[in-house]
């Protein structure tokens, strides 16, 4: 029973933490935008428009986190263990999307508009501040749809889903 009860906790404070994961970096993403001092190496990214590879994406999430993802250990090591593991997980998953949105947008199939990608297309510095998902745009009302398949996007060559800047 408690091998059922670990299993449990685990999967739920990995899934918990996936989410929780996704409204932290909705919200950081969105306070780059309004604070000068937080928000000036964003604003280069703005100018350059282009990520700094899957590999050195994680590691800066990582590196902000790393304490928030050991928390739940003081609670209790099964707990510990999915909360580390669902902001580990989600980490990966956001630095891939920031990239795939960059280098491939349209292979972006979760989402019916890559929002990151829109982001940086029409300058919309109050809008579509998801980068791995758009519930939160949806849900706190910053969600903008727009026609973003252009003739731009559809003469694009075809590339794979692993076909971007890892480094």
């Amino acid at each position: 029973m408690i091998e059922l009860q670990n299993i449990v906790i685990t999967t739920g404070c990995f899934a918990l933490a996936f989410i929780f994961a996704s409204l932290v970096e909705y919200w950081l993403h969105r306070l780059m935008h309004y604070s000068p001092k937080i928000g000036k190496r964003h604003r280069d990214h703005h100018r350059r428009n282009e990520g700094q590879g899957v590999v050195w994406e994680f590691k800066a999430y990582v590196q902000g986190s790393i304490i928030f993802m050991c928390v739940m250990f003081f609670v209790s090591l099964p707990a510990g263990i999915g909360w580390f593991l669902g902001s580990l997980v989600y980490a990966a998953f956001a630095a891939y999307a920031h990239q795939l949105q960059h280098d491939n947008p349209t292979k972006c199939f979760w989402m019916k508009m890559p929002v990151h990608y829109v982001h940086h297309k029409y300058n919309q510095w109050d809008h579509n501040f998801g980068l791995g998902v758009d519930w939160w745009d949806h849900i706190f009302g910053t969600y903008k749809s727009v026609e973003w398949l252009t003739e731009e996007e559809l003469n694009q060559p075809q590339r794979g889903y692993l076909e971007m800047r890892w480094w």
